[in-house]
């Protein structure tokens, strides 16, 4: 068989990487890979070592590995099938199909989850931890921010924490007609050990009182819509960076103690949509791109940082006022 014709007949079996690989082979036994005399073998490989590494990988190679947790639907533990089963029927006539079809959820809940605007880091207590003066404006800009969505607001709940509660005001005056609600459940803390461990952060509370508390306002708040809702809801909740990272964590079935891991602007928004079938989403994570980069915080310590194209650290006095 001529060369021509065995250099073709490559062509229709293995593509263009094999075509590319026999000719380099081809032109390196002709030599018209610019062999010098005197040259070895060990040069020679060398060159075309390099034309194989220029090859794609292989795709056995590259294909993700699944982790082996599938999703688990009656995370919320509203499950229609599993609250219909072992319920009495109130009648023989009733009809089971029917009675499962009713207990469907048919609405979309979303949840906005806006952590609390900058605040005094230097106060004694939480009454002295009110908002600085930029706090207020990210607090302003926030509220100016979810009136342009120009969403139906059913409700906006706040931590009962000054800093929360204080955002939360500011918020609702951009929102008129849409009720305020305080909770203590969302108040801060430290949800649960995380992983991997940080020893320059200790939490006031045992974790195991303040991950009682944040896993019960999860429960409260994060879930599927009632059956008895008919039309898609659109909730505010104004907390903190703590009770959000972990509400993301749990909504999306990753391991909780992850959630030191991300970090959140002060009056950001976090945008989670939770199906009637109980899948969840995540349309925005931290939004604060709606604020001038000059206002955009990161409470970390005593220091704030400051994202202006560059990251910057200022350092403030040890009272922000």
């Amino acid at each position: 068989m001529s060369f021509r014709k065995t250099f073709k007949l490559i062509c229709g079996f293995a593509g263009g990487s094999a075509v590319l690989v026999f000719a380099a082979n081809a032109a390196e036994s002709r030599g018209y890979l610019g062999e010098r005399r005197g040259e070895g073998l060990a040069s020679r490989w060398s060159r075309l070592t390099v034309l194989h590494a220029a090859q794609p990988a292989a795709w056995t190679t590259v294909t993700p590995i699944p982790s082996g947790h599938s999703w688990d639907f009656n995370w919320d533990k509203r499950e229609p099938s599993t609250l219909s089963n072992g319920r009495k029927k109130e009648s023989v006539t009733e009809d089971p199909s029917s009675e499962q079809d009713n207990s469907k959820p048919k609405a979309t809940r979303h949840i906005f989850l806006i952590r609390h605007s900058q605040y005094n880091l230097s106060g004694s207590s939480d009454k002295d931890r009110i908002l600085t003066p930029l706090g207020r404006e990210q607090a302003d800009l926030t509220g100016q921010r979810l009136a342009a969505l120009g969403l139906k607001y059913d409700v906006l709940i706040h931590s009962s924490m000054a800093r929360a509660t204080e955002t939360a005001h500011i918020i609702s005056k951009h929102l008129p007609g849409v009720e305020l609600v305080s909770c203590d459940l969302l108040r801060e803390g430290a949800p649960i050990e995380p992983v991997p461990a940080v020893t320059h952060w200790k939490p006031d509370a045992v974790y195991h009182e303040d991950g009682a508390r944040i896993e019960a306002a999860f429960r409260r708040y994060i879930h599927r819509a009632d059956p008895k809702q008919k039309e898609d809801s659109y909730e505010i909740i104004v907390c903190h960076a703590n009770v959000i990272r972990y509400f993301v964590c749990r909504a999306l079935q990753f391991p909780p103690e992850g959630w030191l891991r991300m970090g959140l602007h002060n009056g950001s928004i976090t945008w989670l949509t939770i199906r009637p079938s109980g899948r969840v989403g995540l349309r925005t994570m931290g939004d604060a791109g709606f604020m001038p980069p000059i206002t955009q915080t990161l409470s970390s310590g005593v220091c704030e940082v400051l994202f202006s194209g560059d990251i910057s650290v200022r350092w403030f006095n040890s009272k922000l006022k």
